[in-house]
């Protein structure tokens, strides 16, 4: 099951206010921000995870993808620049 981040009914944010333990069934309860990976949609998720997996190699993900360079390049950089914005915002 995928983690909402999104309000379904004012489309803000979502913060996290109870965690289980499913060992000893202790209840955490709070008011917490989301980390800034799970503030991103799906896709961008995975788009840093093969990153990851790919060394760090916009080449190889473009390869992989059956995308060109450029393409990819432009990928990574709108990405960039929504998590810079996503830093600053808090």
């Amino acid at each position: 099951m995928k983690l909402p981040v999104i309000c379904p009914s004012c489309e803000n944010l979502l913060r996290v206010s109870q965690m289980k333990c499913d060992h000893c069934l202790t209840d955490v309860n709070g008011n917490y921000e989301l980390p800034l990976y799970f503030k991103l949609a799906r896709e961008e998720q995975d788009f840093i995870l093969d990153f990851f997996l790919s060394s760090g190699s916009i080449k190889e993900m473009a390869k992989q993808a059956g995308n060109s360079y450029p393409t990819m390049r432009n990928k990574m950089d709108d990405l960039i620049e929504k998590i810079n914005n996503l830093k600053n915002s808090i």
